[in-house]
């Protein structure tokens, strides 16, 4: 009787101390347990960046000059040009080189030194800009950008030198002569290339 005595005030003495100490939240079990907690919600937010998940950082924007833009404009619309010119070249030459005459030859000429011209304004705006767009961090489209240039360059070379491979006579103008051949190849072949250069500027995207 005396043993289930003891064991029943030891029970109640627990069962108090428990009480009390649940109650006292402010007490040095309960801020133990509030810095455990805060502990691991630290440690977990610490850790989200390690899962390689994390964004990349971003590129920073490059500001382009007025100068750019305008010569962005002049480029764009000088090259509107570029198709009615290479088609009223051609045609014109097809015609002269199968029925030759004089009046055909000088809208030939005139063609053609309205395409150099072309491509002067276009290589001055064109490099110029592209060496300015050299150094924005932003890589996209740049290889197009110098894909175009590089076309368009070999393009205006072959224009330059195709006056140079004319045929100085009318009767060398002839089918089948050398001069008349070669200076339709060149002319061709540059007609070819820039058109290309021409078409992956206007359709290969921003």
């Amino acid at each position: 009787m005396h043993s289930l005595l003891v064991a029943g005030v030891a029970f109640v003495a627990l069962a108090l101390s428990a009480t009390q100490a649940t109650a006292q939240t402010g007490g040095p079990i309960s801020a133990a347990l509030t810095r455990a907690a805060g502990s691991t919600t630290l440690t977990a937010v610490d850790g989200a960046g390690d899962d390689g998940q994390s964004p990349a950082p971003r590129v920073a924007a490059f500001e382009y000059s007025e100068a750019y833009q305008t010569r962005a404009k002049i480029h764009k619309y000088a090259a509107f040009a570029t198709l009615p010119l290479f088609a009223a070249e051609f045609a014109l030459g097809q015609s002269l080189y199968n029925n030759p005459s004089g009046s055909k030859k000088g809208a030939h000429i005139a063609v053609g030194t309205g395409i150099i011209g072309l491509y002067g304004v276009q290589g001055v705006t064109g490099i110029w800009n592209l060496t300015e767009a050299s150094k924005d961090p932003n890589t996209e489209g740049k290889k197009r950008r110098l894909t175009h240039a590089i076309l368009m360059l070999v393009s205006g070379a072959g224009f330059a030198i195709t006056p140079m491979t004319a045929p100085g006579h009318r009767d060398q103008l002839e089918f089948g002569s050398s001069s008349a051949n070669t200076h339709r190849a060149v002319a061709y072949t540059s007609i070819g290339i820039g058109t290309a250069g021409y078409l992956l500027m206007l359709f290969g995207g921003k």
